[in-house]
């Protein structure tokens, strides 16, 4: 008769993921900090309606990409637009090894570790991951998230208030070369060297305090 004084018991990973965030004590000296870049690719932009297909990351440490430290998941799914098939490629019976929403999740969260997250258009991509942890009854993230579209209008001498630029729109202002457009893994890795450009270029100029960026913890495109 008790049973609802009872804590909610959650799953083991989910325990983790908490435990690593919370007890964290590496995020205070930016040599040492772990970010992990993400992507997602989906069946479309409704949040409650479209579902992940793939997860792509990589890591930096100490202003390095970390490419042996990298991570990709493909996700099977029943819903699949033909629409968007056209832009990420990726089909209901392709040949990437697939596994469950929640393996796929349990996996990322996993690599994921305490690491500050950083994505472009940040609300997008976590809002998905969000909906799909809500799906198993839990969530959401607990990691720190950066959006390098926001970095960029912070610091950007022109088109400061323009309310967002799109990752191409980022590659062509600081010159990176774009590989692998539209996969998860090769977003995500655009989306490092965006944020390293962007890192140098407010430490040169001491336009943004990093610290007080890390603290401050943006997660939307503003």
């Amino acid at each position: 008769m008790f049973n609802f004084l009872k804590r909610k018991k959650y799953p083991q990973y989910w325990k983790d993921h908490i435990d690593k965030v919370v007890n964290s004590k590496k995020h205070t000296n930016y040599e040492s900090i772990r970010f992990v870049a993400l992507d997602t690719e989906t069946t479309g932009f409704d949040y409650n309606n479209d579902r992940i297909l793939c997860i792509g990351a990589v890591a930096i440490i100490n202003n390095k990409i970390q490419v042996n430290d990298s991570f990709e998941v493909y996700i099977k799914q029943t819903i699949f637009n033909k629409e968007t098939i056209k832009i990420h490629g990726i089909r209901k019976n392709g040949t990437e090894r697939k596994v469950s929403e929640e393996e796929a999740l349990i996996q990322f969260l996993e690599y994921l570790d305490d690491a500050i997250i950083i994505a472009h258009h940040t609300k997008f991509d976590i809002t998905m991951i969000n909906q799909a942890l809500r799906r198993l009854h839990i969530g959401p993230i607990q990691s720190k998230q950066l959006d390098t579209n926001y970095i960029h209008k912070k610091i950007a001498t022109e088109n400061r208030f323009k309310k967002l630029f799109s990752l191409d729109e980022l590659c062509n202002i600081y010159n990176i070369t774009m590989h692998d457009r539209h996969t998860a893994s090769g977003d995500a890795l655009l989306t490092a060297l965006v944020f390293l450009k962007l890192t140098s270029k407010f430490k040169k100029n001491n336009i943004l305090n990093l610290t007080e960026l890390i603290r401050t913890n943006y997660y939307l495109s503003q």
